[in-house]
């Protein structure tokens, strides 16, 4: 009886071993064979905004080492909610990726999702980080945070500061800086960066904590005046500016950006994207792109940036709560 049992079980064994040996060549032949036809690459927010800026430099380069072109398509909605949503609910064969941010983490805990931002991806890659820059239009009358900090506590209420919208980076960071200075600006949410930039720009609303990569080009021409960054230390892209930290103690606020793919994508083909993203990262085109626009490159493994993720929900879901932010 003994015998008979061990034959019966051993039977199983060989078959999944050959099935194993069978899949393998299938396995590396798709690692191989990707990429067969153009990528989309999904960024959930309007032209314009710093996730589209970091998502265009990186489609471009990947683009030329892959040999297939990485189409950006950009998704806006609901603070980064239904572009995201759409890539959740695509097929998980590595020809649909996501761009993410600081926002990907805050999403959760504002707004009632139809997907998993842990579950429903796999992580690729982290890109970069990048402080915010608190910009002003030329017409407002300030020179320094101290003197917008005095301007704010005379006119309460008066001031509008405009963001890509709630829950976004530059919501965070208006909100972070109203409750460190305890003064009272009117928060504007529009549906992306872009949008938000463009209005400031032609003064309609006055304030911006934005990305770097997104206005250091429009602080060098003049078209905006830097009053601080909101990195621990000075912007390279802006050495004569400030931190608001200095200016404001306790305040600091740095963005990030990064690829998903809907999760169920091949272990072999997320392995592929994430060498081919680290081999641009390390482009001296690359560096020198984002350290132009005040960013950084970051590498981590797909795990560790999986964890990262993570730990950003969870930090930033105390954030939120504590903060009352709410979506409208």
């Amino acid at each position: 009886m003994t015998v008979a049992i061990r034959k019966a079980s051993s039977l199983p064994i060989k078959i999944v071993g050959a099935m194993l040996a069978l899949l393998a060549p299938t396995l590396s032949a798709t690692a191989q064979e990707y990429p067969a036809k153009p990528i989309r690459l999904v960024i959930p927010f309007p032209p314009g905004g710093s996730n589209d800026v970091v998502g265009r430099l990186v489609a471009q380069q990947l683009s030329d080492r892959l040999g297939k072109q990485v189409v950006v398509d950009n998704r806006g909605g609901a603070g980064g909610v239904l572009g995201t949503e759409m890539v959740a609910n695509s097929p998980h064969d590595g020809y649909t990726l996501l761009i993410i941010s600081i926002a990907h983490a805050v999403s959760p805990w504002l707004y009632k999702l139809n997907y998993d931002p842990i579950k429903s991806f796999v992580p690729v890659a982290i890109l970069a980080s990048g402080p915010n820059v608190l910009v002003v239009h030329p017409d407002l009358p300030v020179h320094s945070v101290a003197e917008l900090i005095a301007l704010a506590k005379r006119k309460p209420g008066e001031l509008n500061y405009a963001s890509a919208g709630i829950g976004s980076f530059q919501h965070l960071g208006g909100e972070l800086f109203k409750l460190i200075a305890g003064v009272n600006i009117v928060h504007v949410p529009y549906k992306g960066g872009g949008p938000a930039l463009t209005d400031v720009l032609g003064g309609y609303t006055k304030i911006m904590f934005s990305s770097t990569v997104q206005t250091v080009p429009f602080i060098h021409n003049g078209q905006l005046r830097a009053l601080g960054t909101g990195g621990a230390h000075r912007s390279a892209a802006l050495p004569d500016v400030p931190t608001i930290g200095e200016q404001l103690p306790g305040y600091e606020a740095t963005n990030w950006w990064g690829v998903l793919a809907p999760a169920g994508t091949p272990p072999a083909i997320v392995a592929k994207l994430h060498d081919e993203i680290a081999a641009v990262q390390n482009s001296e085109q690359t560096k020198k792109q984002f350290a132009v626009e005040g960013a950084d490159v970051v590498q981590m493994s797909s795990a560790e940036f999986g964890t990262f993720i993570e730990n950003e929900t969870k930090k930033w879901e105390r954030v939120v709560k504590e903060s009352g932010i709410k979506a409208e």
